[in-house]
């Protein structure tokens, strides 16, 4: 909801704030003072169209800024004992500014960080209903009809519409199901033949990375066998020989350890070269082993390059890698999979999903007779609240219809819109279609009272909402908007005394006079608020007027 609005430069307004009460919050003043200016103001922080012509003459651009808080279930309660006069304290909101220039361009920040205006929609732009003769708003567009009727059903609509969801994205997962089956069975002639190739000639080979990792390391050894033996037993015996490097070390390793008794510093060499003699014999044992492991099989070497050059032909055709071989055979297998077990796989599929579509159908069924059974009892709140506002027998009916499969969405099987009635006897048509805006906006006024806290709407501002309004139905107006101002923050632009003496908070707008006139906008209590009421009802301040005014706020304050 709306903490504060800064407007500067807007068609006749200079600069101007508002301050709205959590409750209701009345803007009066006389015609042409420039209150649509205001609206204007709520239009562009909802990320509505912008229109330069309403830069103010003279200014180069116009600003709106506005902070919005938003009120969730885990502070109902602490709101709950917040005064609906008061202005809104809470420890976080949302700053958003909007800049329109007289050559159109727009410039959008929400908390001091560039933004598009398709972020005002979405933050700011879903919490408020602008309700006027010529607003869009949510009531008048029957996709948002459905909505409204499952946010009074509660729990009676909820808990099948839950089920409904679920069940329909299953079917839809199962559709997707048989789709990706018949599209694999639609593969052309030569693709298949190809993947049968690939897989054949690969499979023949049946290569392995394992495999060709051993190959490259043993097949060289192979190759170089003879010349291997020889330096591996030359090695030997140098090292192992009665007359080899082992019994020379051995030798002189005696020669300085007898040395030794006479230097004791010859004895550190003779260690070193027992330390040196264990390494040799290290040496020597490896090599041996390694001499007895080797030996030179023509044949055997023969057929280790043939499959080494089996495998390294895979490469060259589908590699470079192994790896690479082995993803060409898995994707080549699963498309001859996909060809040779089509009919048998799209069988299953159309039984999973003619299973799914039999769930649907019996949640649909469940969903539709559940929203056609809270159809009357909201038609009858809300026309409860109508008959409050005396709109002269007109009436709202509910329209709970089935649509064809093909038609149904996640929200549902059926089709919801509002029906308005514009008299007794008369025929119901289209609300959307109804051509006044007050009878529209009065319209909206009984639904949002009915909603109630079902309403995820914070904020309605309401604008020609009393127009054509008089007598008994101006204070029936007021009630009814009282009432309403308990759930919601409502702004009402009013020009009926009785409306304006119930808000919590009311501003006056007023423009100057001279060459250049300018729009201010003032909030007023005691004799100034006592003023501006004697103008509504009679439009003078004598003694009389001032009388009458002040006992209508004094009984709109018990």
């Amino acid at each position: 909801m709306i903490d504060e609005l800064h407007v500067r430069d807007v068609a006749l307004i200079r600069e101007a704030t508002l301050y709205p009460a959590r409750g209701l919050t009345v803007v009066t003043g006389e015609t042409g003072a420039g209150k649509t200016a205001l609206l204007f103001a709520l239009k562009l922080l909802s990320g509505e169209r912008a229109d330069a012509s309403m830069v103010r003459d003279g200014a180069s651009s116009l600003r709106v800024t506005g902070r919005f808080f938003f009120t969730h279930s885990d502070n109902e309660a602490q709101a709950s004992h917040v005064d609906p006069g008061s202005s809104i304290v809470q420890d976080e909101g949302v700053v958003a500014d909007r800049v329109l220039t007289v050559d159109g361009r727009s410039r959008v920040h929400v908390d001091g960080v560039i933004a598009g205006v398709g972020q005002l929609a979405a933050t700011i732009g879903s919490t408020i209903d602008l309700c006027g003769q010529h607003e869009h708003q949510r009531l008048l567009k029957a996709s948002n009809h459905r909505a409204m009727l499952d946010a009074w059903a509660g729990d009676a609509v909820s808990t099948p519409l839950s089920c409904y969801e679920q069940a329909y994205r299953n079917a839809q997962t199962a559709a997707q199901a048989v789709e990706a089956v018949r599209a694999a069975g639609q593969l052309d002639d030569a693709r298949i033949e190809q993947a049968r190739f690939v897989l054949r000639r690969i499979d023949e080979v049946s290569p392995s990375e394992e495999e060709y990792d051993e190959l490259r390391a043993l097949v060289p050894k192979l190759e170089n066998a003879e010349s291997l033996i020889q330096a591996v037993s030359g090695a030997h015996a140098a090292l192992a020989d009665d007359s080899g490097a082992l019994d020379a070390i051995g030798r002189a390793a005696a020669l300085l350890e007898s040395a030794a008794s006479i230097d004791p510093v010859l004895g550190n060499a003779a260690e070193s070269l027992r330390e040196a003699s264990y390494i040799v014999e290290d040496v020597v044992r490896d090599v041996r082993g390694y001499n007895d492991g080797l030996e030179y099989d023509g044949a055997k070497l023969e057929e280790l390059q043939e499959r080494m050059g089996d495998l390294q032909g895979l490469m060259r055709t589908w590699g470079p890698t192994m790896a690479e071989v082995l993803r060409t055979r898995d994707t080549a297998r699963e498309t001859v999979a996909a060809v040779e077990g089509f009919e048998e796989r799209l069988t299953v599929a159309r039984k999973e999903q003619d299973k799914a579509e039999k769930h649907l159908a019996k949640a649909a069924s469940t969903l539709h007779v559940a929203r056609a059974d809270s159809a009357p009892g909201f038609d009858a709140a809300v026309n409860a609240q109508m008959d409050r506002l005396e709109l002269g027998g007109a009436g709202l009916e509910c329209s709970v219809a089935d649509l064809p499969r093909e038609k149904w969405t996640l929200d549902g099987p059926d089709h919801v819109e509002f029906m308005f009635r514009p008299g007794a006897g008369l025929g119901a048509r289209p609300l959307g279609k109804i051509a006044s805006g007050g009878e529209a906006s009065r319209v909206m006024l009984a639904i949002k009272v009915v909603l109630g806290d079902a309403d995820d709407v914070e904020t309605l501002v309401f604008d020609e909402v009393d127009a054509g309004v008089g007598g008994s139905a101006a204070r029936a107006l007021a009630d009814v908007l009282v009432d309403l101002a308990r759930t919601h923050q409502v702004i009402v632009v009013t020009h009926l005394a009785q409306v304006a003496v119930m808000g919590n908070v009311q501003y006056v707008v007023c423009k100057s006079s001279g060459e250049k006139p300018e729009t201010a906008l003032q909030p007023v209590s005691g004799d100034d608020r006592v003023a501006e009421i004697a103008r509504m009802l009679s439009g003078d301040t004598g003694d009389a007027s001032l009388a009458h005014a002040r006992q209508m706020l004094e009984e709109a304050a018990r």
